[in-house]
């Protein structure tokens, strides 16, 4: 994975009582906002997901990494896994962030790996037409399925062609899901897209969703 060097900035997101890290790309000009929701165990500080928002950068999306526990909460295992937890708090975050001057008119999208792709399709069936494009990674949207007949909004799915068991979940999630879907498989990939090339590949048919779904 090749390291990409672009401009971002620290900021905190006041949720109730605690405050949530965060890291900001701004582009001027911007084509949309990418809320990116990470996986359990992860955070702002992804490389994976990072390497990904600096692509969207390059190509003119605007992006939010952020920590969806402090780090005291990181310390309860549970909670690494608190998909209801996390989508509240993507829901109040993106609430935040559509209130910055500069994200006022922004059009949102959401960026899901691993675990993180349920908690985007939960917060994404509150918030309705206010997400317009959502693409996972490695996902288990599967987790999600009690709400996907919800989702209206563009929906891709990304699976590493030789992570077998998520494909199988990835294709029953698609069936139930409603609006625009697609499932692309990063043929030679396995779940963390680890292998040369393989990330540039989910960032290229990343850039390609948003580019044709956030409007």
């Amino acid at each position: 994975m090749k390291t990409i060097y672009n401009t971002y900035k620290d900021i905190n997101i006041p949720i109730s009582e605690i405050n949530l890290m965060g890291r900001i790309r701004h582009v001027k000009n911007q084509k949309g906002l990418i809320i990116f929701s990470h996986g359990s165990g992860s955070s702002r500080l992804s490389s994976r997901n990072n390497y990904v928002a600096d692509l969207l950068q390059q190509n003119g999306f605007s992006s939010l990494l952020f920590d969806l526990l402090t780090e005291a909460e990181d310390t309860i295992y549970e909670n690494r896994f608190d998909i209801n937890l996390f989508a509240q708090r993507l829901i109040h975050a993106t609430t935040f962030m559509a209130e910055q001057d500069r994200f006022t008119d922004a059009a949102i999208g959401y960026f899901g790996a691993s675990t993180g792709a349920a908690s985007a399709l939960y917060a994404a069936s509150e918030l309705g037409n206010k997400i317009k494009a959502i693409v996972s990674r490695g996902g288990r949207p599967d987790l999600a399925l009690p709400i996907l007949h919800k989702i209206k909004c563009a929906t891709l799915l990304i699976v590493g062609g030789d992570d077998d068991m998520v494909i199988e979940l990835n294709q029953k999630a698609y069936s139930k899901l409603a609006g625009i879907k697609k499932i692309e498989i990063v043929e030679g990939a396995t779940h963390l897209f680890s292998e040369p090339g393989k990330l540039e590949e989910v960032a290229r048919l990343t850039n390609k969703w948003f580019d044709k779904y956030l409007k």
